[in-house]
């Protein structure tokens, strides 16, 4: 089966990217979460979700993903450069690796794709019947993937709002993370350049202190040369 790891670090479609990661363990979510921001693509696309055709990559983009721990599926929130979901993309999936700089999914062929008013499909039917088929999976799986399908379905049916918050608190978490980390560095790229700016007032005044040192040995030899001279010129007068 197909392993999906969730920092799209396989994914040529992504020229330049920018990835952030935390783990959460609290009463609202615990598990992975994920933000793949798309700082450059090379080319915009273009899917269909519920008869809609929708951009879910291009420039400056984002992907929330969002592993939560002992569950079968995971989601995707697709963002647009402004923030805004576009699609919310459940995958069910075998299994969810919650490993931290690691994190990854087991698929199970199964997708919903919802659009942000709460109208949903079921999709990839015919690469689960083909993983049945070929050996890839069991009959055992093959019906837990529905089964998963079609509890998720019935819980955007019936409250779809409270997913929306958890996920959108999901993106808050990660925004968060990102925006430290960003800081961090700012503070770490600060420090770095005092240390250079330092260690080059102290180069150049060691500089400055051996000219100086230099000078004085110049100037004490050419007192040296003066005094000879006189001497020389008073034994050349006594003979």
């Amino acid at each position: 089966m197909k392993v999906k790891y969730i920092d799209k670090r396989h994914w040529r479609r992504i020229v330049d990217r920018e990835y952030t990661e935390v783990k959460v363990n609290n009463n609202k979510f615990k598990g992975i979460i994920g933000l793949v921001t798309m700082k450059k693509v090379r080319e915009p696309l273009e899917v269909s979700v519920v008869g809609q055709n929708i951009i879910v990559a291009d420039d400056n983009y984002q992907w929330l993903q969002i592993l939560p721990e002992k569950k079968r599926y995971s989601i995707t929130v697709m963002l647009d450069d402004k923030g805004n979901p576009l699609e919310y993309y459940f995958d069910i999936n075998i299994k969810n690796v919650t490993q931290k700089g690691n994190a990854r999914t087991i698929d199970l062929c199964l997708d919903v794709l919802v659009l942000p008013n709460g109208e949903y499909e079921l999709v990839d039917e015919d690469d689960l019947i083909r993983a049945l088929n070929q050996g890839q999976i069991t009959n055992k799986q093959y019906h837990e993937a529905y089964i998963i399908a079609h509890q998720l379905m019935i819980k955007i049916d019936t409250d779809f709002t409270t997913m929306q918050d958890k996920m959108m608190y999901c993106y808050h978490k990660i925004k968060q993370k990102a925006k430290n980390q960003k800081q961090s560095s700012v503070h770490k790229n600060k420090a770095k350049s005092k240390k250079r700016k330092d260690f080059t007032h102290k180069d150049t005044q060691y500089k400055k202190s051996g000219n100086d040192n230099n000078h004085h040995c110049d100037t004490s030899q050419n007192k040296n040369k003066v005094n000879n001279n006189i001497d020389s010129k008073n034994t050349y007068t006594s003979r």
